[in-house]
C-alpha cells in the first residue's frame, strides 16, 4: 500500500489527487507516525521526516511524477521510461514506465517536443519511439527532440479497431502499441516531400487564401519542410 506522510499542503493535495484519479489504494498518515502494517512505499514532501520504508519525494509542482515513481515501486519494478508517439496533424502520445501506461496526451505538432521533454525529466535511460507514417511531420518531430534516443518504428497495424464510444483515441492508441515495439535509432530523418505531398500544400493555400490562388511549388516545399508556417507562405505569396 501507498502511504501519503507529509505536512507540505501542496503536496498532500496534488499526490492524494493523482491517487484517486488513478483508482489507487492509499492512505495517509500524519508525519512520524507509525505506519500501517501494509505499508510499502511512503510519499513525503522535501522537508518531510524520511519513514523507515521506501520513499518518494514529492515535489509540489509535480505530483504525478512522484505517484508514478511510487506505482513502479508498489510494482516492483524501475522499469524504463518509454515515449511512444503516433505523428500526424495531431499527434498522439503514450508514456510507458515499466510497460504500464503512465500518461497519454494528443496535442498539436508544435507541441510534441515539450510535452516530451517535461515526461522524460530526471528519467533514466529513455527511449523515445516514433511511428514511421505521416513522413513530414515525424521528421519535423525527431529533428525537435534533443538529448533522448529516438527509434523509428513501423507502424505499420499499430492502430486498432475502435468501437462506439471511443472513436477519436486511434492516435493515442497506436501511440501505446508504438512505445511497445522496438525500431531502428535514428538521429534526424532527411525527407523530401513528394510531389502529392507538394501539390496538397498547394491545394490547402488555396483554400485559406483570399485571392483563389495557390502559392508556387517553392514556397509549398517550405511549408511541407515545416521551414514556413502556412500563413507566412501566404503572405509572402501575396506580396510576391
Amino acid at each position: 500500500m501507498i502511504v501519503v506522510a507529509t505536512a507540505d499542503f501542496e503536496v498532500y493535495h496534488g499526490v492524494v489527487g493523482e491517487l484517486r484519479d488513478r483508482g489507487v489504494e492509499f492512505t495517509t498518515t500524519e508525519p512520524g507516525d507509525d505506519l500501517p502494517e501494509r505499508a510499502t512505499v511512503a510519499v513525503v514532501g522535501p522537508e518531510d521526516e524520511h519513514p523507515p520504508v521506501r520513499t518518494v519525494r514529492a515535489r509540489p509542482d509535480r505530483p504525478r511524477e512522484a505517484v508514478e515513481e511510487a506505482l513502479s515501486a508498489l510494482r516492483g519494478d524501475r522499469g524504463r521510461t518509454v515515449v511512444g508517439i503516433d505523428p500526424g496533424d495531431k499527434p498522439g502520445i503514450a508514456v510507458l514506465s515499466g510497460g504500464t501506461v503512465v500518461a497519454a496526451f494528443q496535442v498539436p505538432v508544435a507541441d510534441v517536443s515539450d510535452v516530451v521533454t517535461e515526461e522524460l525529466e530526471g528519467a533514466a535511460d529513455p527511449v523515445v519511439r516514433i511511428g514511421d507514417g505521416a513522413r513530414l511531420r515525424g521528421a519535423a518531430i525527431v529533428d525537435e527532440l534533443e538529448d533522448v534516443r529516438v527509434e523509428l518504428v513501423d507502424e505499420t497495424g499499430t492502430t486498432p479497431y475502435q468501437g462506439a464510444g471511443v472513436r477519436g483515441m486511434g492516435d493515442v492508441l497506436a501511440a501505446v502499441n508504438i512505445a511497445r515495439l522496438e525500431g531502428e535509432t535514428i538521429e534526424s530523418r532527411d525527407i523530401e516531400p513528394t510531389a502529392g505531398e507538394i501539390r496538397l500544400v498547394q491545394e490547402r493555400s488555396r483554400e485559406r487564401g483570399d485571392d483563389g490562388r495557390s502559392i508556387d511549388e517553392t514556397l509549398a516545399r517550405r511549408v511541407a519542410l515545416g521551414e514556413l508556417s502556412m500563413a507566412e507562405a501566404l503572405r509572402r505569396h501575396r506580396g510576391g
